[in-house]
């Protein structure tokens, strides 16, 4: 990003920002509010708006500081991946712009470039740079995007560190000096916060020696394997067919990971009345039957809140650790592509599963066993990142994943796919490649010393995601 100094020089935020679609007028948005007309407005630009962005920069950066002999453009310009913000005062002329997207021609990974931040002088934009900058970074992250940088001049280095902004190192643009800036990403770490890191301090040490935080419980003294999951209650109210399918495919994926042939199911039902009842068992049977594990039994409680949990059991001579890698291995993520973003949890929950038939399922969750990695672990609500982070945390272990090398569906941006529940993905450190039907694996990282997960970028750079332990239960 390329900032006209003067124009941007202060923290001001006296005008409303407004992100919008389409041309929006000031008056417009402040008649419908009651208020009095803002200063400016920032919406994502149309041809004109683009035209006129285009048209500023040309004067600022050819004209007036002379960066570039006749043009500015670069190839960036012609990717259509390429979004420009603009600011439009209430008459609607441009009074700035800045535009963002992938750095090259190469598929978008979650890794972005802004660039090409511009206003006019004048008191009139005062403000416009700021609101031009963060409107930029919640565009950025709203796609996914899990690293944003920008190469900015050396007179805006301070500007970008009072809006949040980290510098990285030098860099040139033009054959000038600029400094590279990276906007902090927390998103993986947040969650991680949330869904895992309270576990350490609840649970103890909980679990036999060895398999401390894993995905199932070996059963002393016997080639039993235990698993049991929760559906929150919201999801079995709002959607009790698919929270019913869930409970089944998380307790298989749970076996699966250490290895086990499931045996039998277990459920705990509340519910406010029959029908509701009625609807989680369909899909509890359904489920069971896809996977080829039989309900054994289990408890129905009515006129109560809605609340499920499923228990499983499996068996193995040899179950397959969590924390069983060493620093140096290989870390392999097997995953299922197929599917969509499940109706009602876009970005959340991919459904590769609901549709897949009984031999296609079974083949995966039967392919740890058959592989028998040194550790294995199944993606769980804490993402790709999350759970990679808990398989070294408990090997002992640091991680780093090589982002361009994770196996990812199209319809997913980076930032969704590494954070989402994915149906079926099984994170597995050692040599074994693992046969799972319709899933498709790669080598995407490594197991390190020290502790966290790094994400290493095709450009040699490497950022922090998790910068400790995820869990706190420590090594197993």
């Amino acid at each position: 990003m390329r900032c006209l100094q003067p124009a941007v020089g202060g923290r001001s935020m006296s005008a409303t920002v407004v992100q919008t679609t389409g041309v929006r007028r000031a008056a417009d948005v402040s008649a419908l509010l009651g208020d009095p007309p803002p200063a400016f407005l920032i919406e994502e630009a149309d041809a004109a708006g683009v035209a006129a962005y285009h048209e500023l920069r040309r004067h600022v950066f050819v004209d007036q500081q002379g960066l570039f002999e006749n043009s500015d453009r670069d190839d960036r310009d012609e990717d259509p991946r390429t979004v420009v913000l603009i600011a439009r005062d209430a008459r609607g002329d441009v009074l700035g712009g800045v535009r963002l997207g992938p750095p090259s021609d190469e598929p978008d990974i979650g890794w972005w470039r802004g660039g090409r931040l511009v206003t006019r002088t004048g008191g009139a934009t005062r403000g416009v740079g700021a609101a031009l900058v963060h409107s930029a970074c919640a565009r950025a992250e709203a796609a996914g995007v899990l690293r944003f940088d920008a190469t900015v001049q050396l007179g805006t280095q301070r500007f970008f560190e009072r809006l949040g902004w980290q510098k990285v190192g030098p860099a040139a643009v033009a054959n000038t000096p600029h400094v590279l800036m990276r906007w902090p990403i927390d998103r993986i770490s947040r969650l991680a916060k949330t869904t895992k890191s309270d576990l350490g301090a609840l649970l103890g040490r909980t679990g036999p020696a060895g398999f401390i935080g894993d995905d199932g419980a070996p059963v002393p003294g016997s080639d039993l394997v235990a698993a049991c999951d929760a559906i929150m209650p919201a999801m079995v109210e709002r959607d009790p067919e698919w929270a019913s399918w869930c409970s089944v495919l998380v307790n298989a994926n749970d076996l699966a990971a250490m290895g086990a042939v499931p045996v039998g199911l277990l459920d705990a039902l509340g519910a406010r009345d029959a029908a509701s009842a009625g609807r989680v068992l369909r899909g509890l049977r359904r489920a069971a039957d896809a996977y080829g594990i039989p309900i054994l039994g289990g408890h129905t409680q009515l006129g109560v809140p809605a609340a499920l949990s499923v228990t499983a059991l499996g068996r193995t001579a040899n179950p397959v650790p969590g924390g069983g890698g060493r620093a140096g291995q290989p870390i392999r993520l097997t995953a299922d592509l197929g599917g969509s973003w499940r109706a009602g949890y876009a970005g959340r929950q991919w459904d590769s599963t609901s549709h897949r038939k009984p031999a296609e399922l079974r083949s995966m969750v039967a392919a740890v066993g058959q592989a028998r990695p040194d550790a294995a672990k199944d993606v769980s609500m804490a993402g790709v990142v999350g759970t990679l982070g808990m398989l070294a945390e408990a090997s002992g272990c640091g991680a780093v994943l090589d982002v361009a090398a994770v196996p990812r569906p199209a319809a997913a941006s980076m930032g969704d796919w590494l954070t989402c529940f994915p149906g079926y993905a099984m994170l597995t450190a050692g040599p074994q490649q693992l046969e799972a039907g319709p899933a498709v694996g790669a080598i995407c990282g490594e197991l390190t010393t020290g502790q966290g997960v790094e994400l290493r970028w095709p450009d040699g750079e490497v950022t922090q995601a998790l910068s400790g332990r995820v869990t706190g239960l420590g090594a197993a």
